[in-house]
């Protein structure tokens, strides 16, 4: 079997990009990069964090969505490989803007403290979306058995919760960047 235009025009066309899409690949990853950007500093952290089937689906839509909103239309391995590209330059760009600024928290999210001394922060676990059910899994997953077990939980910046078991001495600049840290642990909080 052979395709009705012969194979190496198959091949252009599967493989291939007109000049006139490159630049129309470059501007629509951008846009998507900047966005996504935008809505996750907008939503916080959790938004990052997989803790559900219904989540899994969630980020496998917004990964066609964003996918095909920058491929366009033919989707072709050209296109993808320019908009992996331009991707990665994006981020190596945002990352050496960060450390040039020596200011993470101009464009990355800070770690918030969500958990301390046996309870949920209820105000930061507004704020980030974080539910009893996420700190639940992230107690087990810790090896947890009781909430008063963990000093503490912290949702880190890119949706990951670290758990400090109870008893375990704090050094304050491990913590000197973690939202809340000052108010619930520095501090005789109860």
């Amino acid at each position: 079997m052979q395709p009705p235009e012969g194979w190496a025009a198959y091949l252009i066309e599967t493989l291939g990009i007109e000049w006139y899409r490159i630049p129309i690949v470059v501007i629509s990853a951008v846009i998507i990069y900047l966005v996504f950007m935008f809505l996750v500093r907008l939503f916080g952290a959790r938004v990052l964090t997989v803790t559900s089937g219904f989540d899994v689906l969630v980020f496998m839509t917004i990964g066609a969505v964003a996918g095909r909103a920058v491929l366009g239309h033919p989707p072709t391995v050209a296109a993808g490989v320019i908009a992996l590209c331009t991707l990665m330059i994006l981020e190596a760009i945002f990352g050496a803007v960060e450390r040039a600024w020596k200011s993470k928290r101009l464009l990355s999210l800070s770690p918030v403290l969500v958990f301390a001394h046996g309870r949920p922060i209820e105000q930061a676990c507004r704020k980030t979306h974080t539910s009893s059910t996420d700190l639940h899994a992230a107690m087990r997953k810790a090896g947890i058995a009781h909430p008063d077990e963990a000093q503490c939980i912290i949702l880190e910046p890119y949706g990951s919760y670290s758990v400090i078991r109870a008893g375990q001495p704090l050094d304050p600049q491990l913590f000197s960047h973690v939202e809340g840290a000052n108010a619930y642990l520095f501090t005789h909080h109860r």
